[in-house]
């Protein structure tokens, strides 16, 4: 059996060394390659949502993966969701949103579902895809969104303690509302880890990690 190869295409040169770190412990057999470009969020935030013309360069970084070699391809970021799925019809090998597993994940824990993001552009289609998972799945599901005002901003620009605060905040009230906390973007799982036990009553999850146990058992 030849050696598979993973292409991850990320939206911010952060990401690289977190699926790095996460590849080696999960798919220590896998050969992997990045692409970044974080034009395609910065445009994304700008604009307030998915542009037509970025969705295209997403599907067009598919096929460069594609024929980089790739025989499975991971887009690491929740906002681009919509066009990471336009990719996968369109591309020959399997192209993966990295919160679709953590999606599946959620709807197979519970019926009340809460989302919490630190940006608008990523609640919604982190939402969206939690509604359409559980339509696949066949259940009913209760949504409970929540969006950190401001987290986001003061990450950016080098206070990650008010977006640590801000995230934890709303984390220990959504816990107390739903049965399971999905994480729409990966830079808040670290807020996790503050918690006490008591604020971690329930599941808690990220994208990145369940994205990875999900291709470990395909790959």
């Amino acid at each position: 059996m030849s050696q598979k190869t993973l292409g991850l295409v990320h939206t911010s040169a952060t990401l690289v060394p977190v699926f790095a770190e996460l590849c080696s412990k999960y798919l220590p057999h896998v050969k992997t390659f990045n692409i970044v470009d974080d034009s395609l969020i910065k445009n994304t935030i700008a604009a307030g949502k998915l542009m037509p013309d970025t969705a295209r360069r997403v599907v067009n970084y598919a096929g460069s993966a594609q024929d980089a070699g790739a025989d499975y391809i991971l887009f690491t970021c929740s906002s681009i969701g919509p066009a990471v799925e336009a990719a996968a019809a369109l591309t020959k090998v399997p192209v993966l949103r990295v919160d679709q597993p953590m999606a599946d994940k959620a709807v197979q824990i519970g019926k009340k579902i809460g989302v919490i993001a630190t940006l608008s552009t990523t609640l919604e289609p982190t939402s969206d895809l939690v509604k359409r998972r559980a339509a696949v799945a066949g259940k009913d599901i209760v949504m409970v969104s929540k969006l950190c005002e401001g987290a986001f901003d003061a990450l950016m620009s080098g206070d990650a303690a008010t977006h640590d605060k801000k995230v934890g905040d709303a984390l220990k009230q959504l816990v107390n509302e739903v049965d399971v906390i999905v994480l729409a973007q990966a830079s808040m799982a670290r807020v996790v880890d503050t918690l006490s036990e008591a604020d971690r009553k329930i599941p808690i999850l990220a994208s990145p990690p369940v994205a990875m146990e999900y291709l470990a058992a395909i790959l």
